[in-house]
């Protein structure tokens, strides 16, 4: 299955220059979605997986599905405020300024094999946090897993040392 031809492409969104990859139709369309789901399903089962982690919003709809098929656990990373027990906090550069993603600080075990997954690799400041927020509670992380990555953009730089697999790919310096 071609994905991309499930991946609306919308211009100048959020801001003008911006080609936007609206994931919407994957998930519409219950063949494209399980597809994207059993793909990243198979990539993982070859990862003896125990825990996924995913960061917010999209992130969760194939982080959950992905876990629900391995028979594993599922921890979401989220934006500060957002989770009601304690927390890790990692913090990561943005083109101006700083964001941070939390999870709960019993998210992950010591030892706990941890694949992320979400739905765009670019600049990697996401994945980052998350891979920080993951080996900082004592996981290894075996592998991460996108829908779509955008190649040209610093985010496969970011992952190098880990086991990545992203489904699509876009060349944004065409």
């Amino acid at each position: 299955m071609r994905l991309k031809d499930y991946i609306a492409e919308v211009m100048d969104f959020p801001k003008k220059g911006i080609a936007f990859k609206d994931i919407t139709p994957v998930l519409q369309d219950p063949e494209a979605f399980q597809y994207a789901v059993s793909q990243i399903t198979a990539y993982a089962k070859t990862l003896g997986v125990d825990m996924v982690a995913s960061p917010e919003a999209r992130g969760f709809l194939f982080g959950v599905p992905v876990a629900l098929d391995l028979g594993a656990g599922f921890v979401p990373v989220r934006k500060p405020g957002k989770l009601p027990r304690p927390v890790e906090t990692a913090y990561y550069e943005l083109e101006y300024g700083t964001d941070s993603l939390c999870m709960h600080a019993d998210g992950i075990k010591p030892g706990q094999k941890v694949l992320i997954v979400d739905d765009l690799l670019a600049t990697g400041g996401t994945i980052a946090a998350t891979i920080a927020l993951v080996e900082r509670l004592g996981g290894e992380v075996v592998g991460c897993a996108f829908l779509i990555e955008l190649l040209g953009l610093p985010g496969r730089d970011v992952l190098k040392g880990y086991d990545t697999l992203a489904l699509t790919t876009y060349d944004v310096s065409e």
